[in-house]
């Protein structure tokens, strides 16, 4: 469905099959997500399609992927292939931006599909890379946000957990051997590393991860 600037594309194979072209001549691609999961019909390659070029790339993520081993190494093999990583705590708009001529927003995720609307109206177009480089200046490069979150990666299995076994803050802190102020700062890491504004939400978007 097209109006005026705005093309809807209805779930992943439609996207793919509407966009591949757009990807396999790009010279520049910027992307938002909060896991590896919105955009995962972009990483396919049509048989009928190459590469003219190798795009400049650069990714910016929420810091749940990194708390999956499997999404962390994806992450880390993405920025090992040359492309620019960085990570957010704060909210983004899962966003694709080719060449600053296309944009590709992602819905919400409903009843197993995702909707997507491809923008190419200028002014949007340029309004939304706004948004991303504002974004992107104030995140983490990925090997600085490793580095500074460690023992957070470390100990979120654990947490996780304890946290869902319903124990007492006192008693899952005594279980990982932390005093229980160092355990609760742990929860509010993890929980705004999740994106979630309680320990509940914090399960669930676990459980989205595939953490638990």
């Amino acid at each position: 469905m097209s109006v005026d600037h705005v093309t809807v594309l209805r779930g992943e194979e439609e996207l793919f099959g509407r966009t591949a072209h757009l990807f396999a001549t790009a010279s520049e691609i910027t992307c938002a997500a909060r896991d590896l999961n919105t955009w995962a019909a972009t990483h396919r390659h049509p048989r009928d399609a190459r590469q003219v070029s190798t795009p400049r790339l650069r990714k910016l993520f929420r810091p749940g992927v990194l708390l999956n081993p499997s999404t962390a190494q994806h992450v880390r093999w993405v920025s090992a292939q040359g492309a620019a990583v960085r990570i957010t705590p704060d909210d983004i708009n899962e966003t694709i931006i080719i060449d600053r001529r296309f944009a590709i927003l992602a819905g919400d995720l409903v009843d197993g599909r995702r909707d997507y609307g491809v923008v190419t109206e200028p002014t949007v177009v340029q309004n939304v890379a706004s948004l991303f480089d504002a974004a992107w200046r104030s995140a983490t490069d990925l090997a600085v946000y490793d580095a500074q979150h460690a023992e957070l990666r470390a100990l979120a299995p654990r947490v996780l957990e304890l946290l869902a076994s319903g124990c007492k803050d006192e008693t899952a802190a005594r279980t990982l051997g932390l005093g229980v102020r160092t355990y609760r700062r742990r929860v509010a890491e993890l929980m705004t590393a999740l994106g979630a504004e309680s320990r509940f939400q914090a399960g669930a978007r676990a459980r989205d991860l595939g953490l638990i």
